[in-house]
């Protein structure tokens, strides 16, 4: 996969550090800044590693980005040091990277970034904001979700493995329906199934789609699954988080990067390594690797940003 970022000085280079470079990144030209600060200290996994990886994802991961509110998770001083959210555009990002009004905290809205281009992945790169978070729908009709959420979280003892076997029964329930579904970790703990829409819904009709099926799943393994939200009660269970389908939640984007202590990715997953992963089968890839799979495998995650399906009444789940 070629180089999307390329000095426009050619006497400089990513190795040298200690001043501004410009790139250009397609029609656009960027400052960047600090390259050599790293960011995962565990590795040495540096800001300049970072704006690479972005760069090169940017054509896989731009379609399920592209046209909504996207939140930046910020580590100016990398992942052992503190973070914060920005929902709020900054004032300084250039002219060319476009804002969209979403859910604010309160009554009123807020101006979100809008990542539409390779450039501002590599931008926002330079902000050192690792991770991007996504809502459900488009920012053209906030109201309208393009897909239902099943966000698959963890309590201790339970891991991925658990999180897995929770995803294929949740599978086998969506099919029964004739609802296809793909599946991504995290990148963290958990993982994150999606039911593609992409027509006219609401979220509150994801949202109690997402509680029936999650309480169907639970009915049959009270003892692994549940959909309640008291965290005392989630030990050596898995959340089905059926939540995250609100107006004013996002989940964290495909292909983002975490802040864990490697520079692990929020990885689209095929069916069979979910399988393999019910097995006890590793389910943790870093950015390097995820660059080697999609140049090997294109998008598996493809079909979420255009698949069209209909949710049947949440009754009849």
């Amino acid at each position: 996969m070629p180089l999307l970022v390329s000095a426009t000085n050619h006497e400089r280079s990513w190795r040298r550090m200690s001043e501004r470079v410009e790139v250009s990144v397609g029609e656009r030209t960027l400052s960047l800044s600090n390259l050599d600060k790293v960011l995962y200290p565990d590795v040495g996994f540096t800001k300049a590693q970072v704006i690479d990886y972005y760069a090169r994802i940017a054509p896989i991961m731009l379609p399920h980005i592209t046209g909504r509110c996207i939140t930046l998770r910020r580590w100016p001083n990398g992942v052992d040091s503190a973070s914060f959210f920005e929902k709020r555009c900054p004032g300084h990002r250039p002219g060319w990277v476009g804002t969209a009004l979403g859910p604010g905290d309160g009554d009123e809205g807020i101006d979100y970034c809008r990542l539409d281009e390779p450039a501002a992945l590599v931008w926002t790169a330079n902000l050192a904001a690792l991770e991007l978070h996504s809502p459900m729908a488009r920012c053209g009709d906030l109201d309208s979700p393009t897909m239902v959420v099943f966000d698959l979280d963890p309590g201790e003892p339970a891991g991925i493995t658990e999180c897995c076997r929770v995803a294929l029964a949740l599978q086998e329930l969506l099919a029964a329906l004739e609802l296809e579904s793909m599946v991504k970790t995290s990148g963290s703990k958990g993982m994150q199934l999606y039911v593609p829409l992409n027509t006219p819904h609401t979220h509150r009709h994801a949202s109690s789609f997402a509680l029936a099926a999650g309480q169907m799943v639970a009915r049959r393994q009270p003892d692994k699954v549940l959909v309640e939200m008291k965290k005392s009660l989630r030990t050596g269970k898995v959340f089905i988080d059926w939540s995250q389908n609100s107006r004013h939640k996002t989940t964290i984007a495909p292909y983002s990067l975490r802040a864990r202590s490697r520079p692990t990715v929020s990885t689209p997953l095929s069916w069979n390594e979910v399988s393999d992963g019910a097995d006890g089968g590793a389910l943790i890839f870093e950015a390097g690797t995820v660059l080697e799979r999609v140049f090997d495998r294109g998008d598996l995650f493809a079909a979420a940003a255009t698949l069209e399906q209909e949710l049947p009444n949440p009754n009849e789940a």
